[in-house]
């Protein structure tokens, strides 16, 4: 059985890839193997930076960042990428560092260890002051000073606080750091996606968590018959870590999908990274109110043939996309990508990497047997900005970011200083057509570099006026 799989241009649907589908259940939303998803409200405490760089200096803002989380709960961030711009109300998901440009960076330890020892996790200024040998520090030069020392790791930036009091602090920080271990996600279903027969039990689907118990959604169509239940065969309504889910599927079901949901409430750990779906700042979390937290997995099922489960996930270290497929059907499921034929056997699994290029959106929809759909979207963003690209177009944070846009950020004056002259925005597009053997399809990569908005000039001081 062949794979169509189509990659969507942002903001288009691809007929060939709807055109495919059947009338049995499918899902356009790829599994999520847990955590917290929030929208980027903006930089809310802050204090003022200066980046030295190719002999010059410019100002920029610097400190933590707000997000909203979806269906309740706030979020604290700094960022981890100081020349990559923000976007207005972007939307970010919680992602593990292998999926950012911490990945490589032998010191995302010590950055973890920064956040952990100081503000907002360290809310006693007077006794952060005392350790860094400032006078004093209130919040907006401890944030500052934080975000500073940060950057000194994340980007090797050569980064100071305007202000003495916050310098004083990212030096006591940076040379105090040590290297700590990458937080777990507080909530992940393992694997994300399974598959399986009708009249059988699909799974299991293991939660883990550090919360004491998750609520668990059932799949949203009653009608099918479909249940999630326990090892012992029983619906569940709640679980626990360490807790075996299962899709009960009736006998005779007809070929289709359902998915099913878990949630809690709870503080997400601090250090955990969060990347946006469109190009925005990576960003790494200081602080968690009670925020909710949630994970996904998918069942597919079928009376014969192929029957594919998938899953996807960012491998920086590979420069792409990790697509895991694995086949619990009773015939070969074969499909193409990037131009390579790939074959997976009755019972086997595979992962497949899709190669993309830095800053990269990705749209694309994978299309099976028995109307099998499931679509993957979302940003490469594996490496910082400074290491990608030169002076000329480098973006600053800024306090308001601009408003979010598909796959490109604005030119707006409020977001990006290039270091250099007023220049015309620049959307540079690079598409690299790949013909899927048999489907028909098209996979469409394209990707769209920021546009460059007017810097702001600068006093002999080197602050910005």
């Amino acid at each position: 059985m062949r794979l169509a799989a189509a990659l969507v241009a942002s903001g288009l649907v691809s007929a060939g890839a709807t055109a495919t589908a059947t009338a049995a259940v499918t899902t356009d939303a790829p599994p999520y193997r847990g955590g917290a998803t929030a929208t980027l409200d903006g930089l809310k405490t802050y204090g003022q930076a200066v980046v030295r760089e190719d002999g010059g200096t410019r100002r920029i803002p610097a400190g933590l960042f707000q997000m909203s989380v979806d269906n309740g709960g706030t979020l604290q961030t700094y960022c981890v990428d100081i020349h990559n711009p923000t976007q207005k109300d972007a939307q970010y998901k919680e992602t593990p560092w292998s999926g950012t440009s911490l990945h490589a960076n032998a010191d995302a330890g010590k950055i973890r260890w920064i956040l952990q020892h100081s503000y907002p996790q360290v809310n006693d200024l007077a006794e952060l002051a005392r350790k860094a040998g400032a006078p004093s520090l209130t919040e907006e030069t401890a944030a500052a000073g934080t975000q500073v020392a940060i950057w000194r790791y994340s980007d090797k930036a050569r980064v100071e606080a305007v202000d003495p009091r916050a310098e004083k602090l990212a030096d006591y920080l940076q040379r105090s750091a040590r290297r700590a271990p990458e937080p777990k996600a507080a909530l992940t279903l393992e694997p994300p996606a399974v598959a399986g027969h009708p009249g059988q039990r699909l799974g299991p689907v293991t939660v883990r968590t550090d919360a004491d118990s998750v609520a668990v959604i059932p799949p949203a169509d009653s009608t099918s018959g479909v249940k999630v239940v326990g090892r012992n065969g029983k619906p569940v309504t709640t679980a626990s870590d360490g807790s075996e889910l299962y899709f009960a599927v009736p006998k005779n079901t007809p070929d289709g999908m359902a998915s099913l949901d878990v949630q809690t409430s709870t503080t997400v750990p601090v250090g955990r990274a969060f990347t946006a779906e469109t190009r925005s700042q990576t960003q790494i979390l200081a602080g968690s109110s009670e925020s909710t937290v949630s994970a996904t997995a998918t069942a597919h099922w079928a009376a014969e043939g192929a029957i594919p489960a998938l899953s996807a996930e960012k491998n920086c270290a590979a420069r792409g996309l990790d697509i895991t497929a694995s086949n619990k059907g009773d015939a070969p499921f074969t499909f193409s990508l990037m131009n390579t034929k790939h074959t997976i056997k009755a019972g086997q699994t595979r992962t497949v990497t899709i190669p993309l290029q830095e800053d990269q959106p990705y749209d694309f929809t994978i299309t099976g047997p028995a109307g099998f759909e499931k679509r993957f979207q979302g940003v490469l963003d594996c490496r910082t900005e400074g290491s990608v690209t030169g002076v000329g177009s480098k973006a600053q944070p800024a306090p308001q970011p601009s408003p979010a846009s598909a796959g490109g950020t604005s030119g707006g004056a409020d977001l990006a200083a290039t270091g250099g002259s007023n220049a015309t925005p620049l959307i540079a597009g690079i598409a690299i057509a790949l013909v899927v053997v048999g489907g028909g399809a098209v996979f469409l990569l394209r990707k769209k570099d920021a546009p460059v908005g007017p810097a702001p000039t600068q006093a002999p001081d080197g602050s910005e006026k």
